[in-house]
C-alpha cells in the first residue's frame, strides 16, 4: 500500500484502522492472558487440591505404618488383646490413605504411583514376614516365646518400608514444588502480558492524539481564523484548508460555498432592509393616522350624540304637543302621522342615548377598584324589582371580589338579567342563576335562565350593536343591550360567549381576570337568593 493511497483515507478510515490495529494485537494478547490465567489457575488447584491433600495422606500412611508395627510389640509383650488394635487399625488405615492417594493421582503422576506401589509392597512383605508369624506365636506360644522372637527379629525389614514412605513424601513435595513453580511462572507470563497490553494501549493513545493533533486540531484551528476574519467583516475572504483529511477539506470547501451564499443573501438583505425600513415608516404614518381619525371619530360620535340631544328633545316636545292638542280634531290619518313622529322621535332619542353610553365605555374612568360581585347582584336585583314582578326567582351563589369600575359591572349584570327577565316565556315564571368558578387565572361567571333562549345561528350577532333579533312591536328595547355587556368584559380585560348547547333558556358566559396579589383571589361572598 503506497503512502499517497494511504494520505487519501478519510480520518474515519484512518482512525478505524489504527483501532483495528490496536484491537488486534489486544485480542492476541487478551487470549494469551487467557491461556497463562488458566495455566496458572490450573497450577494453584493442583497445589490446593492434590498436592496438600497428598502429603497430608502421606503423613497418615506412615502413621499407619508405625501404629501397626508398635501396635504388633506391644502385643507380643503382653498378649493382651486390646494391645492388638492398633495394629488392626494401622491396617484400616493403611488401606484408607492408599486408596485416597489414588484417587488424588493423576496419569502423570508415575513417580509417586511407583512409590506408593513399593510402599505397599514393603508392608505386606513386612506384615507376612514379621507381623503375622509374631502374632501367631503369642497365640500358639505365648508372651514368652513371642519375647525372645522380637529380640531376635532385624528392624531392617521395617526401616526399609519409612525409606518407602519418605521417598513418597519427597516425590509428593517434588510435584508440589514443580506445580509451584509453573504458578509462578503463569504469573510472571500474565503480568508481561498486561505489561504488554499496557503498552499497546499507550502506544495506540499516543498515535490517536497525534492523527487528531495533525488531521483535525491544527486543520480546525486553521479554518477556524479564517472563518473568524469572515465574521470580522471580510465576506470576500476565500476559505480553504490546503492540509489535513479530506473531510476537513471538503468541509472548507462547503463552508467557503456557505460564505459567498451568504454574502450574496447579506446583500439582499441589506436591499430588503431598506425597503422594510420606509415601509415602517409608511405603517408608523398610517398607524399615528389612524389612531388621531379613531380618536376624531370617538369625539365625533360623542359630540354628535350630546349635541343631537337638544334639537332632538325639541322635536320629541312639539311633536307630543301636537298629539296632545289635536288629538280627535284632525282625521284619523293625521293622528297616525302625529304618532309616528312621536315615536320615532322618543326611538331615535333611546338610540343616541345608549350610543352615548357606549361610547363613553372606558373613556370615562373612575379607576379600577375592588368590587364585590355579590353587592352588586344585590344593587341589580334592586333595580329590576318592578320588572321582576312577584314571580321571578333570580339567585346567585359563589361570586367572587374582582377588580374593575363598580358602575360598569352593575350596567353589566342589569343588562344581562334585564335580557332574561325580557325574553321570558309566556306564563313560565322567569327563573335566572348566576353562577361563577375560578379557572387558572380568571373568573368564569354564567348568567342563565329559563326564557326563549336564542338560536346557535345568532351567537355572534347577538353582541353586535343594534341588532334586533325580534320585531319592535314585540320586545322593546335598540338592540344595544349585549354589545355594551361584550365591551364592558373586553374593557375589563375578559371575555364573552354565548352557550349554545343549553335548552330550555339561554347561557352566557363571560371570564373577569383574577388579579395577583388582590382580594379578588378569594371567594368571599355567600350565597343570595331573591
Amino acid at each position: 500500500m503506497s503512502l499517497l493511497s494511504i494520505r487519501g483515507w478519510t480520518l474515519r478510515g484512518r482512525i478505524f484502522a489504527l483501532c483495528l490495529a490496536a484491537g488486534l494485537l489486544l485480542g492476541g494478547l487478551g487470549v494469551a492472558a487467557a491461556v497463562t490465567a488458566a495455566s496458572a489457575n490450573k497450577a494453584v488447584d493442583v497445589v490446593l487440591d492434590r498436592a496438600g491433600p497428598l502429603r497430608v495422606a502421606g503423613q497418615n500412611l506412615g502413621t499407619a505404618l508405625v501404629d501397626q508395627e508398635t501396635g504388633i510389640r506391644g502385643y507380643a509383650l503382653t498378649g493382651l488383646p486390646k494391645n492388638l488394635e492398633p495394629y488392626q487399625t494401622g491396617i484400616t488405615d493403611e488401606q484408607t490413605w492408599v486408596a485416597e492417594i489414588r484417587r488424588l493421582l493423576e496419569p502423570g503422576d508415575r513417580d509417586i504411583l511407583a512409590s506408593l506401589d513399593q510402599v505397599e509392597r514393603l508392608a505386606v512383605k513386612w506384615r507376612a514376614d514379621v507381623a503375622d508369624p509374631l502374632k501367631q506365636t503369642v497365640e500358639t506360644q505365648g508372651t514368652e516365646a513371642a519375647q525372645k522372637r522380637v529380640e531376635a527379629i532385624d528392624t531392617t525389614e521395617f526401616d526399609r518400608i519409612r525409606i518407602a514412605v519418605e521417598k513418597l513424601q519427597a516425590d509428593i513435595l517434588t510435584m508440589r514444588d514443580k506445580t509451584a513453580a509453573a504458578a509462578r511462572s503463569s504469573s510472571g507470563n500474565l503480568v508481561a502480558v498486561e505489561i504488554a497490553a499496557a503498552i499497546v494501549i499507550l502506544v495506540t493513545g499516543i498515535l490517536l492524539l497525534i492523527l487528531l493533533d495533525r488531521l483535525v486540531s491544527r486543520p480546525i484551528l486553521d479554518l477556524a481564523g479564517q472563518v473568524r476574519k469572515v465574521a470580522a467583516g471580510d465576506y470576500e475572504r476565500h476559505i480553504e484548508s490546503n492540509y489535513g483529511s479530506p473531510d476537513l477539506v471538503a468541509l472548507a470547501e462547503d463552508v467557503d460555498r456557505m460564505r459567498q451564499q451568504i454574502a450574496n443573501e447579506l446583500s439582499e438583505v441589506r436591499i430588503a432592509r431598506q425597503q422594510v425600513e420606509w415601509i415602517n415608516q409608511q405603517l408608523q404614518s398610517q398607524a399615528e393616522e389612524l389612531t388621531r381619525s379613531n380618536r376624531d371619530l370617538e369625539q365625533f360620535a360623542y359630540v354628535a350624540s350630546h349635541d343631537l340631544q337638544e334639537p332632538l328633545r325639541k322635536v320629541a316636545s312639539f311633536c307630543q304637543l301636537l298629539q296632545r292638542r289635536y288629538a280627535g280634531q284632525l282625521d284619523d290619518r293625521a293622528d297616525q302621522y302625529i304618532g309616528f313622529a312621536v315615536d320615532g322621535a322618543q326611538r331615535m332619542q333611546r338610540l343616541i342615548n345608549d350610543l352615548l353610553a357606549f361610547s363613553r365605555i372606558g373613556r370615562l374612568t373612575s379607576g379600577f377598584t375592588d368590587v364585590d360581585l355579590d353587592r352588586v347582584l344585590g344593587d341589580v336585583k334592586s333595580q329590576l324589582e318592578a320588572r321582576a314582578g312577584d314571580d321571578a326567582e333570580i339567585t346567585w351563589t359563589g361570586l367572587p371580589i374582582v377588580e374593575g369600575e363598580e358602575p360598569l359591572l352593575t350596567t353589566l349584570f342589569a343588562n344581562l338579567v334585564g335580557n332574561s327577565l325580557k325574553f321570558r316565556r309566556p306564563d313560565v315564571p322567569p327563573v335566572v342563576t348566576i353562577t361563577a368558578a375560578r379557572e387558572e387565572k380568571e373568573w368564569r361567571i354564567n348568567v342563565r335562565d329559563n326564557g326563549i333562549g336564542i338560536e346557535a345561528e345568532f351567537a355572534d350577532k347577538v353582541f353586535v350593536i343594534f341588532q334586533r333579533l325580534h320585531a319592535r312591536d314585540a320586545y322593546e328595547g335598540t338592540g344595544i343591550g349585549l354589545a355594551i355587556v361584550k365591551k364592558i368584559v373586553e374593557y375589563h380585560g375578559g371575555r364573552i360567549w354565548l352557550d349554545v348547547d343549553v335548552s330550555p333558556g339561554a347561557s352566557i358566559w363571560f371570564t373577569l381576570p383574577v388579579m395577583p396579589g388582590s382580594a379578588s383571589e378569594e371567594v368571599t361572598s355567600q350565597e343570595g337568593v331573591a
